[in-house]
């Protein structure tokens, strides 16, 4: 697998794949109900992204093509012994190129990332109720650490 830093040109696509993953997270909760109808607006988001200084944003490109995104963003805890994290703030693959091994490839290669960056430990989140992708990541080594709740505010 390789990782493929995106560029400007990219953005389209990104926003594409993050649209694509965000009404698949849609079920999963009201308060992942997507505002838009289509993912050009997501497009600004994914500039933003770029100019950030914290977060890297890759294509998935296991061949010639790209088949999904990866955000990362760095972070640290000062006060942790094991305080410098690297976090997968998103991972899609595309759904027809699911069950191929992709997504573990995409996880080793951020650890490689989080090995070269000194990181201390790479930690993602997912849908308390995506049993999949739940699974995926206790397959891939993680551990649950915590749980976060959320209340609406009305």
């Amino acid at each position: 697998m390789e990782l493929v830093e995106a560029t400007r040109e990219d953005v389209a696509t990104l926003a594409e794949y993050w649209y694509a993953l965000a009404t698949e997270m849609e079920q999963y909760d009201e308060l992942n109900e997507v505002a838009y109808d289509d993912a050009e607006p997501a497009e600004d988001g994914f500039e933003g992204l770029l100019d950030g200084e914290d977060t890297t944003v890759y294509l998935l490109e296991p061949a010639e093509e790209s088949i999904g995104l990866l955000v990362l963003r760095e972070g640290d805890h000062p006060s942790r012994t094991h305080s410098a994290y690297l976090d997968i703030v998103d991972l899609y693959v595309a759904p027809e190129h699911r069950a191929s091994g992709h997504g573990s490839d995409a996880i080793d290669a951020v650890e490689r990332i989080a090995r070269d960056l000194g990181a201390d430990y790479v930690e993602v989140s997912c849908e308390w109720h995506n049993d999949g992708a739940r699974r995926f990541y206790e397959d891939n080594g993680f551990e649950p650490k915590q749980v976060t709740y959320t209340r609406r505010v009305d």
